[in-house]
């Protein structure tokens, strides 16, 4: 890929600068990569090589006109070809990632699906914007970003949404279910590495045995505590209340 360093204040962004940056730091967190992923400076796709990038996942925006992509090379791509169990798409196996961009831009994705060959070509000449992903050893994959028409008003970078004017029927909500989660620990494998398990194997998480585990409400972190058994189920006694920032 063409290191073209484009100011990100160029027209041809459309004002997406500050979509598309955040978009490009949660693609890169999502990716199943061994090595720390970082994003580089958005840049036009005019330049793309497309020798080094055989296929990609791609996922229509509920944003009118707007779709994202994720380029991978060929290594990914075989990986999953080859998988155990039978070869995996592209698109499903990089969903979780194209799901994450979506939501930094404040939209949700659709399906994903595997492009390669000329719809590959096609995909990426029509993009607004590249965002390589990198690593240490070099490229890991690009975000592509498409908008075309009305989508440029529709895509946006997120952020928080304006406060509720007041707190009167919130007691409605008192009924909604939300789902609760205990996090012992987290790791991260490439998909290779996670294609090879096997029943027996050990996987070492990112904390201490003793540690306190995590206690999360749809994947908000709220408190802390430690395991204990209740009835010969697992249950969490909870030791710390995680203080929330109040909105401004």
């Amino acid at each position: 890929m063409t290191s073209t360093q484009v100011p990100p204040t160029e027209s041809w962004l459309h004002g997406l600068e500050d979509a598309v940056v955040p978009a490009a730091a949660a693609v890169a967190a999502a990716l199943p990569s061994a090595a720390p992923v970082t994003p580089g400076a958005p840049q036009t796709a005019a330049d793309l090589d497309l020798a080094g990038w055989p296929s990609a996942a791609t996922a229509t925006l509920s944003s009118p006109g707007a779709s994202v992509a994720v380029l991978v090379r060929a290594e990914l791509a075989d990986a999953l070809a080859s998988a155990p169990a039978g070869a995996l798409e592209v698109g499903a196996a990089l969903q979780p990632a194209l799901d994450a961009a979506a939501v930094a831009l404040g939209s949700t994705a659709g399906a994903g699906r595997t492009v390669t060959g000329p719809e590959l070509a096609e995909l990426a000449a029509a993009a607004t914007v590249a965002v390589p992903l990198d690593t240490a050893s070099g490229p890991a994959a690009v975000l592509l970003l498409t908008v075309t028409g009305e989508g440029s008003t529709g895509v946006r970078a997120a952020g928080p949404r304006p406060a509720v004017a007041s707190n009167r029927g919130v007691e409605l909500l008192h009924g909604v279910a939300m789902e609760v989660t205990v996090e012992l620990g987290r790791t991260r494998l490439s998909v290779r590495e996670l294609l090879a398990l096997c029943p027996g194997d050990v996987l070492e998480l990112d904390r201490a045995a003793g540690s306190p585990a995590d206690l999360l409400v749809n994947g908000r972190l709220i408190a802390r505590g430690e395991v204990v058994v209740v009835d010969e189920d697992f249950a969490l006694r909870v030791t710390e209340i995680v203080a929330q920032p109040h909105a401004s």
